[in-house]
């Protein structure tokens, strides 16, 4: 293989170009002067149309770069869909189109057998790569990737600013972090390269640390002092991975519990040999870009995010239900009179209520666009209120509030609506 670089600009196109690692491949390649497209469809319809369609798209690039991937299936978007047919379907797509090049993400650990659908998935499509020998193109294997923005990231910096950094598992769990400048400046030399690419490159960084490390190194990214690690039982763990199965949201499942324990690690020297040096360890990665007083939010509110959907779903859960008559009726109905509706204009007020308090409730405990059933919520409270003008004055001035609540919970609905936007 020839290590030689042209200074001639590429035309790539990179499918997943609007996810984490997408949009830093993006900026990366753009910087060396190469004409990036990027669709960046967050659902990868585009790796899921016909060959024909995709085969258009990608007429006339000399790279195609492939990183689209789910930690997670949604509906349509399923692992198998996006990392194993996708792929398949992209393949077929950059012969019809002539595309010579193509760069490929996967994940180290990936394989056939592997003991997770994703590392399984993950394996197919480099299964389908590893038998493409009319198309030249390069697998790469990253382990847990880190910076700003990234879900690996997020997550742990959220552990690491908790007052006792949980231990995950017994701490010895071992990965590889890359932080993702040296991904993508890897990126740009294989677009770069003059020959025929690698087959395969692991890429991880300059050698392994515990997952006790890891938080300790984003705690002190994010200058905050050390702390000592709070052992969590790996029943526990076990517990929290099956609670996050069953919410399908977020980083916490079994999959990657597993892959964790399993461990993350690898060779640097094929990924030092073709980046021209040796990746930064992540401590002096992330001191490239110090942590701002966002990054700190940001980590925080981390765990309170779904706590503050879940918390103002289950409330209007309960009201509905109350109001259903779990709380007496002719209690609802005096009520209702003190405002003038009586009737069958009382009981549509109430049981209409009543059914759309459930139903939004249900939604926005479903994640169904949470801002729009947020801001269904505020119209139905700002109705309400208008409505609750008639009442007695004890109403408002009763010690507990019943109608003054309104106002932060309204302020919660807005910041649930602006964190999940």
């Amino acid at each position: 293989m020839s290590t030689d670089f042209l200074s001639t600009p590429r035309t790539v196109t990179i499918i997943g170009g609007g996810g984490f690692i997408g949009r830093h491949l993006r900026a990366a390649l753009n910087a060396a002067g190469h004409h990036v497209t990027a669709p960046g469809r967050a659902d990868f319809d585009l790796v899921r149309d016909e060959t024909a369609t995709l085969a258009a798209a990608l007429a006339g690039q000399e790279v195609v770069i492939n990183a689209a991937g789910l930690v997670r299936g949604r509906g349509g978007n399923s692992l198998e869909a996006v990392h194993a047919d996708g792929t398949e379907r992209l393949v077929r797509a950059c012969r019809a189109a002539g595309v010579p090049r193509l760069v490929h993400l996967s994940a180290l650990g990936a394989s056939m057998d592997g003991p997770t659908l994703y590392q399984r998935t993950k394996g197919h499509g480099e299964a389908l790569l590893a038998n493409s020998h009319d198309l030249d193109c390069c697998v790469l294997r990253p382990s847990v990737v880190g910076g700003r923005g990234g879900a690996s990231t997020a997550l742990f910096s959220a552990l690491a600013v908790l007052p006792l950094p949980p231990r995950i598992g017994p701490g010895c769990w071992a990965v590889q972090p890359v932080h993702v400048d040296d991904l993508a400046a890897l990126v740009v030399r294989l677009v770069s390269l003059d020959g025929l690419l690698p087959r395969r490159i692991d890429v991880v960084g300059p050698e392994p640390m515990t997952t006790d490390d890891l938080t300790t190194t984003l705690r002190a990214w994010m200058g905050l002092p050390p702390r000592h690690h709070l052992p969590v039982p790996e029943p526990l763990l076990a517990i929290a991975a099956a609670i996050g199965d069953r919410l399908r949201a977020g980083q916490v499942n079994r999959e990657t519990l597993a892959m964790l324990k399993a461990g993350n690690t690898a060779d640097p020297a094929p990924f030092t040999a073709i980046l021209g040096r040796a990746p930064l360890a992540l401590p002096q990665a992330l001191a490239r870009h110090p942590a701002s007083d966002a990054d700190r939010l940001h980590a925080r509110l981390y765990v309170l995010r779904p706590v503050l959907r879940w918390s103002l779903a289950l409330l209007w859960i309960a009201t509905g239900l109350l109001s259903f008559g779990l709380h007496p009726l002719e209690d609802s109905h005096r009520l209702l009179a003190s405002v003038g509706l009586q009737g069958p204009l009382a009981d549509l007020a109430l049981f209409g209520g009543a059914g759309l308090d459930l139903i939004l409730g249900l939604l926005l405990l479903a994640r169904w666009r949470p801002v729009a059933v947020g801001g269904a919520m505020l119209a139905s409270m700002a109705a309400f209120t208008i409505i609750a003008t008639g009442l007695p004055l004890d109403h408002w001035t009763h010690p507990f509030a019943p109608l003054l609540k309104n106002l932060p919970i309204a302020a919660a609905t807005l910041t649930m609506m602006a964190m999940e936007a």
